[in-house]
Parts: C-alpha cells; structure tokens; sequence
C-alpha cells in the first residue's frame, strides 16, 4: 500500500506500505532550479506556481485558475498551468499575459517541479507519491467524483501530517485567502516542504518487486 489507514479495508497482518512507484527522473532532484528557469524562460526574480491537473486535465481546477488569474498576476506570481490536452484551446489564450503560460502537457516533469515554489494538484495517489519526493508547498484540490471519495482520503493523510493543504472543491471560494497567507508564510512554505518530504519512499519499486519475489518463493 501508499498510505496508512488501510486497515479498515484490508486484513493489518496482509499490509505491507511500500508506496508507489515513481518516475526515477525524480529522484535526483535538487533545489538548483537554474536549467528549470532557463527550459520555462521564468524570472528567478519571482514566485512560480505549478497547476497540474492530470493529462486531460481537470475542470474545476482550471476554472479556478481562470477565475483568480488577474489575482495571480498581480501578486506578481508566474504559472505553469497545466490546462490538459481536453482544455488547452479554451484557456490557452491566458498565455497573453505577463508571467503566465498554458501547457496541454508537460513532458519534463523533473524541470516542472524543480521550478515550482507552489503547486496546486489533484491528489491521486501517484500524484501524491511523485510530490512527496519532490518535497514542496502543495495545495491539494481532490476531486469529488472518484470512488468513495478516495482523493480526498488521500490528501487528508498528507494533510493531518502537517504536509500540505486541502482545499475541497466545494470550498473554492477560499482559494485567494489560503494562497495568500502561504505565501507570504516563509515558515509554513519550509515546514510543509519538509514535512512532505518525510513522507516520501522513494523505494517503492523496489520494495514491490522483492515483495512479489518473497510471495512467487513462497
């Protein structure tokens, strides 16, 4: 499994927590973001914020963004904005202006995330198993229409951590309160980069295939 709390599905003595496997560019991140800044064509200067919303992209998300963009730009935030390929031609046309650019997809994600100060994601698990390696401010948004609302369950096991922050879709509303006080809370960007990346197993893979070795021995 990827996450505690298991056990109320799964027998506790038939659980073992390896976390999921993740793209191994990943794993050699740093926090020199100079060649990220370059690829992007960013200002160093300022704050960057990564949308993703998976590779189709996710509705409420991106119109969340559109709807705060004005805000955005004016706290003088740059974004890469992850539309997906479903959304790209109805909101490319925000790449007019200053700091901000759409992508259907991002092919170098490695680049993607050592760019960003801020990011704002889904939070499918492995979502969620690539942004604890990276170690960064993540606002979670889950969406809704999953089974047993599983995202949501897979953000608050991140969240009650002191790791990241939720923001349901019902509660968007509060998105310019909550993205302002992370940041302009240098502490609280550090103490939830920290804490996410104390989550991570990099190992998963690994982990998973010595597990199926043990049980094809057995």
């Amino acid at each position: 499994m990827a996450y505690d709390g298991l056990e109320r599905f799964f027998p506790k003595d038939k659980i073992i927590k390896t976390g999921n496997p993740v793209r191994q560019d990943l794993l050699g991140l740093s926090n020199e973001n100079k060649e990220a800044l370059d690829f992007f064509g960013l200002n160093n200067e300022k704050k960057i914020l990564v949308v993703l919303g998976g590779s189709l992209g996710a509705r409420a998300i991106n119109n969340l963004i559109e709807k705060n963009i004005h805000f955005l730009v004016e706290k003088e935030v740059q974004g890469i904005w992850q539309t997906g390929k479903l959304y790209y031609e109805e909101f490319k046309k925000y790449d007019e202006l200053e700091g901000v650019q759409t992508h259907a997809f991002l092919n170098r994600m490695d680049l993607t995330y050592e760019a960003a100060d801020v990011l704002i994601s889904r939070a499918g698990a492995s979502s969620i198993s690539e942004l604890c390696i990276v170690g960064k401010p993540v606002i979670f948004i889950p969406s809704p229409n999953v089974a047993e609302d599983h995202q949501t369950q897979n953000a608050l096991s991140i969240v009650r951590e002191n790791a990241a922050l939720l923001l349901k879709e019902s509660e968007l509303e509060m998105f310019q309160t909550m993205f302002t006080e992370l940041m302009s809370d240098e502490k609280l960007q550090l103490k939830l980069g920290k804490n996410i990346k104390e989550l991570a197993l990099p190992n998963a893979t690994q982990d998973i295939v010595e597990e199926i070795e043990k049980l094809m021995i057995s």
